[in-house]
């Protein structure tokens, strides 16, 4: 993929969602708030989407979550599922450290990425 297709568009939401009340490991998906409230209004939105995760929190570093990963929290890595549960269950946070396209892939081809989520002008691991 190349620049181009990194660019994110200005305006996204994170829904961030916390399995455990005392654990600082969170699921997160990047929406385009617009199409977001469609969904929740009941509008099928379709599009591409990934599950992120962080244990850092919703304001670290965010990596492509793996289906073991998946499966231990949500009982699936089907990713529909996950991202509905994720959905309905998360809270909508602004994006303001995504919009900026921080955006880093370690390896397309494993499925290796990630994405400074923390704002500023980092660029840890490039």
């Amino acid at each position: 993929m190349g620049a181009a297709g990194r660019r994110f568009i200005h305006s996204l939401t994170k829904v961030v969602y916390k399995p455990d009340p005392n654990a600082s490991n969170v699921f997160i998906v990047i929406v385009n708030p617009v199409e977001y409230r469609k969904w929740k209004e009941g509008v099928e939105v379709v599009d591409a989407f990934e599950v992120y995760s962080s244990n850092q929190g919703p304001q670290g570093i965010l990596g492509r979550s793996s289906k073991q990963e998946l499966d231990t929290v949500f009982g699936t890595h089907v990713d529909t599922d996950v991202i509905q549960h994720i959905l309905e269950n998360g809270k909508e946070e602004a994006g303001e450290g995504i919009a900026s396209g921080k955006w880093a892939s370690k390896n397309d081809s494993k499925g290796s990425a990630f994405l400074d989520n923390r704002g500023g002008n980092r660029t840890t691991g490039i």
